[in-house]
């Protein structure tokens, strides 16, 4: 194992979130963080000495900023805001993402702005290396300010309320925190001055959802590109709109990418060259512009990844503690600078599905030597036209999910947060548009591979070729209908976990063929 992540020092990318999520990276509290910390804690414990004014401190939350909180209830404040902001509904979020929410507020809160104590700290992070995460509901969160209600259920089991998700033997189970604590001998903790608004305040909700999407989104993106030339090769279509001249003049970087690794994709191919002066002058769209849609949504993904790793290394509570005499009141928790990229790239996955879903078409249309619906047998046999059903109603889905968020608005607190960023809802919609989109994919790999089989004896190249194997693994030529829900689940859980993408890039990688080179920015998270 690596070095340790050192919280509130080192910077935070998403391809650490999530190794630290998956327990492949160490995080740490380093000795300079906790310096920082204990300043700040000890701001705060001055503020409340001397009794100045300062929001959240000795103040009340939101419309209630104007009202005065005595010295001795400041410690009561922070346990009901806890209490009062825990009104989420609705299912869980999945357990990753509670858990990469506990990552990045510590992350957050170790920067020693917050004035958190750092037995607080120690206990969040004892939550994420033992896997005691808290149960999260995922709705109602209007991204400002801060992810409050979720935050709030995330840290319920701080003060011993709330429930969280806990080992038992195998099995990841649903628990009362207070059974929890009492089973490993802890007692709540007893949150000091401002703490409560220092966990609620935040985008930590939205940033995690944004974490996986981008690790989702990178995934699919890759699937795509190597089932889109499969589609390609099996409807024997021409190259020639990857060429790189053709690129270097429109050179935005998602569509050199994507008509590099298809290049290499294809290169070396015998049905490629089986067809070379076969007298069809242009390929339809998703086959031929499959640079220019993938690739945008390539620029997309890189423009939430960039985002994503500013906000992962940002301060997103109020109020900022500088020192005793210096605190700013401000609006780093409002989630406009996430919802915004989110939504859009909420429309960039659902278009890799939407043109994914044509490919599937056009395999099934009896064209260019293909049995029509990709069936020898057809009419006692439906073939695969019901799977295109499937794509399409869910490309129908995602379109249905495209609204964005970020673009309404309604104001809360009496008027206070007039101006709400709804990004929680564009994070966790993008989130659903991917998981169709997996699926999407799962059916277009399916029709791709039984398409590709009969083109036989010719072969693709030795990436293709292996990709078609890894799935005939799982999942075997269809000469009769069958139950394809099955094929589709199975395949589609290739994508899901990654393995059809890994498994490519292996082979690659074995074959000193480089999909990605001089394309860092868009590197494999």
């Amino acid at each position: 194992m690596s070095n340790p992540f050192r919280y509130g020092t080192d910077q935070l990318t998403v391809e650490k979130t999530i190794a630290i999520a998956s327990g492949k990276l160490k995080a740490v509290l380093s000795e300079e963080a906790i310096k920082k910390i204990k300043a700040s804690q000890q701001y705060v414990q001055q503020i409340v000495a001397e009794n100045k004014t300062v929001y959240g401190v000795n103040t009340g939350f939101g419309i209630l900023a104007n009202t005065p909180i005595s010295k001795e209830d400041t410690a009561t404040l922070q346990y009901k805001i806890l209490q009062s902001h825990s009104v989420g509904v609705g299912d869980p979020i999945p357990v990753e993402v509670a858990k990469i929410m506990l990552i990045t507020k510590v992350h957050a809160l170790a920067q020693g702005f917050s004035g958190v104590q750092f037995s607080t700290l120690e206990r969040i992070t004892w939550h994420i290396e033992n896997d005691v995460i808290p149960v999260v509901p995922e709705k109602g969160s209007v991204g400002a300010s801060g992810d409050l209600a979720p935050l709030a259920h995330l840290f319920l089991p701080l003060i011993g309320l709330g429930e969280v998700w806990a080992k038992n033997g195998k099995e990841t189970i649903r628990k009362n925190t207070s059974e929890v604590l009492k089973e490993k001998g802890l007692q709540p903790v007893q949150l000091g001055p401002k703490e409560g608004l220092a966990l609620i305040n935040g985008t930590q909700f939205i940033l995690s959802f944004a974490v996986k999407a981008v690790q989702r989104m990178h995934n699919c993106l890759e699937a795509a590109d190597i089932i889109g030339a499969m589609s390609l090769e099996a409807l024997t279509g021409t190259k020639a709109p990857f060429d790189e001249r053709l690129h270097a003049l429109r050179p935005y970087k998602g569509n050199k990418l994507v008509a590099q690794r298809l290049r290499l994709l294809l290169n070396d191919s015998a049905i490629m060259q089986s067809h070379m002066d076969c007298g069809r002058v242009q390929d339809p769209y998703s086959l031929r512009c499959m640079p220019q849609v993938h690739g945008a949504s390539r620029n997309a993904w890189l423009h939430l990844k960039e985002l994503t790793e500013i906000e992962l290394n940002a301060v997103t509570d109020n109020p900022i503690i500088l020192g005793a005499d210096d605190t700013i009141s401000g609006g780093n928790f409002h989630g406009q600078p996430m919802a915004l990229p989110l939504d859009y790239c909420c429309f960039a996955a659902a278009e890799i599905g939407n043109i994914s879903d044509r490919r599937c078409y056009l395999l099934l249309e009896g064209k260019w030597g293909l049995p029509m619906l990709l069936m020898k047998d057809v009419g006692l046999n439906s073939g695969f036209m019901i799977p295109q059903y499937t794509t399409a109603a869910l490309v129908t889905e995602n379109k249905t999910l495209c609204f964005p968020a970020s673009a309404d608005s309604i104001p809360t607190s009496l008027g206070q947060e007039d101006h709400v960023s709804m990004g929680a809802i564009s994070g966790r919609k993008l989130n659903r548009v991917l998981d169709n989109l997996e699926f999407i994919l799962a059916i277009e790999l399916l029709s791709a591979c039984q398409a590709i089989e009969f083109r036989r004896p010719l072969k693709s190249s030795v990436l293709l070729e292996f990709a078609h194997d890894y799935v005939r693994e799982y999942v075997g030529f269809a000469e009769e209908d069958r139950i394809f829900a099955d094929d589709i689940n199975k395949v589609s859980g290739l994508i899901k976990d990654f393995s059809f993408v890994e498994k490519v890039n292996e082979v690659a990688a074995s074959k000193g063929i480089e999909l990605n080179n001089g394309f860092q920015e868009f590197s494999a998270l």
